[in-house]
């Protein structure tokens, strides 16, 4: 027996938050994936869509992978007009740990990935488990540089290099 349960709340910004809870396997990405359309497509966030889909994707499997659990809770925050946090909730209080992937290795990228995407990552625990986060700017939101196109770069990449850099490691 399969058990989900999805839940729509209010959060502190007024903007509802989006909770589902699904089985810790690797095939509850996708269902994963489809939370996060609805509550973006639902704030009008579309642009963050690729991003956050592969984040959730990395945290879900993440915890199928590296944990136990039975049941894994995903959500989806607007925590301010312009920042969203994407999260995964397990049973398991050991914390994910970046590892340093060689050239011809075929997994060990993904966290390196997700910081690329994401202003800032991060995993709390607690008595029975831990939350993994990751919290995406809203493009456009907040500051913008004064020349068109001046800084993006940066603002959009943070913590390093392009993903896509870091997937072709040479």
């Amino acid at each position: 027996m399969t058990m989900t349960t999805t839940a729509v709340h209010a959060a502190a910004t007024g903007h509802p938050a989006y909770t589902e809870t699904m089985p810790c396997r690797p095939e509850s990405a996708r269902k994963a994936r489809m939370l996060l359309t609805l509550a973006l497509s639902a704030w009008d966030l579309d642009e963050l869509l690729d991003d956050a889909k592969l984040v959730v994707s990395e945290f879900v499997g993440n915890s199928a992978k590296h944990t136990g659990c039975h049941l894994i809770r995903v959500t989806v925050t607007r925590l301010s007009p312009d920042r969203v946090r994407v999260a995964v909730i397990d049973k398991s209080v050991t914390k994910p740990a970046p590892r340093t992937a060689t050239a011809d290795a075929e997994n060990g990228r993904g966290l390196a990935v997700v910081a690329a995407l994401t202003e800032t990552t991060g995993a709390d625990t607690f008595r029975w488990g831990k939350r993994t986060w990751a919290d995406l700017r809203i493009p456009g939101a907040g500051h913008r540089p004064t020349t068109p196109g001046a800084g993006r770069e940066s603002q959009r990449y943070p913590h390093g290099p392009r993903p896509s850099s870091i997937l072709r490691s040479t």
